[in-house]
């Protein structure tokens, strides 16, 4: 068993497999996003344990695939590094080979850290995502404006996102805050989190179908009541101008923290199997609690919810839901995945 410290260290944990990069590999793409974004918690390891010089350990994460790290983002509450802007520096030698799909620049989040340093602070963003409200939080303000900078700079063809967790949800943000103004950013999101009943451990396919059935009815009702009040944010469809950007989500079943993301893409193909799609074309785009929020005046963005996506599923059996909500699985090589392109129509 790898110990956690162990899992720090890129010799022991990280995907020493590729030694030969493919950009046009969707496995070394995902390995190699995830990998970065496991730097950056060890970036923010290395800072509470005062690793530094030789004795950091997070520099393997990013140099073993030529890059090297441009800058830390931190937190200005905490003072704890919650994200990196990676630069692409390939080899001489490497630049005869084909870098078709690389990236320039890469964006990493890393999610929630259950240490001292940084633990009640991630946890207070936690709870601002579950109020719909990590657009109004100053990690954010720093990630987006790190974003917007970047992609100023360099251009969005040049500029990857990857996130974990809360790092995944900061990084779905920044990609639909940039949608929205046209800007459509590659994303590799890792477990993003899905704010919902936990539906999707249902295991009876029929119960779990009525009861989304029922859920798309009551949410394009309440969609449909409040459009009639002309209540500010429902007069437009929200989903007409993010539909073109198209991210990578990566999900595992065994962690409800993500899998209801599964049932929300499946089910919009079963809404139209059944003649129901304007229903569901409705109800995908809302969320009963964000409206709730919007009914007591509270602005209300419900982050989580996209128009498409790229979704790969992690079918592997995990031996527990620390397992399966991990970062360290997206870059093994024995993996049974299931990847599906859901565009909203």
């Amino acid at each position: 068993m790898i110990t956690a410290s162990e899992r720090e260290i890129f010799d022991l944990s990280g995907p020493l497999h590729i030694t030969s990069i493919d950009w046009e590999n969707p496995h070394h793409r995902r390995s190699i996003a995830a990998s970065l974004v496991q730097g950056v918690y060890v970036l923010e390891r290395d800072r509470q344990e005062k690793r530094t010089g030789h004795e950091a350990l997070a520099p393997p994460w990013w140099e073993f695939f030529h890059f090297k790290l441009l800058r830390n983002l931190v937190d200005d509450a905490d003072y704890s590094i919650f994200g990196a802007i990676y630069e692409f520096k390939p080899p001489a030698s490497l630049c005869n080979h084909s870098l078709d799909g690389s990236p320039r620049y890469v964006i990493a989040f890393r999610g929630t850290l259950t240490m001292p340093g940084s633990f009640s602070r991630d946890i207070e963003l936690d709870l601002h995502f579950l109020q719909h409200g990590l657009h109004r939080t100053s990690r954010f303000e720093i990630a987006i404006q790190a974003v917007r900078n970047m992609v100023a700079a360099v251009g969005d063809a040049n500029v990857w996102l990857a996130g974990h967790s809360l790092g995944s949800a900061m990084a779905m943000l920044a990609g639909k805050t940039m949608a929205k103004n046209g800007t459509f950013l590659n994303s590799f999101l890792f477990n993003p989190p899905f704010f919902s009943a936990p539906i999707e451990t249902i295991k009876d396919k029929k119960i779990k179908h009525g009861i989304r059935i029922v859920a798309s009815v009551i949410t394009a009702g309440l969609t449909i009541a409040m459009k009639a009040s002309n209540m500010k944010g429902l007069t437009e469809d929200p989903f007409a101008g993010l539909s073109a950007w198209i991210p990578y989500l990566y999900v595992n079943p065994g962690d409800y923290i993500c899998s209801e993301y599964i049932g929300y893409f499946e089910h919009r193909d079963k809404m139209e199997e059944i003649g129901a799609g304007a229903i569901e074309r409705l109800a995908t785009q809302n969320s009963i609690g964000g409206m709730l929020m919007k009914v007591v005046g509270k602005e209300s963005d419900p982050m989580h919810l996209i128009p498409s996506a790229n979704l790969t599923v992690n079918l592997t059996p995990s031996r527990d839901l620390k397992e399966a909500h991990g970062i360290h699985q997206w870059w093994r090589d024995n993996m049974q995945l299931q990847s599906k392109l859901y565009k909203y129509r």
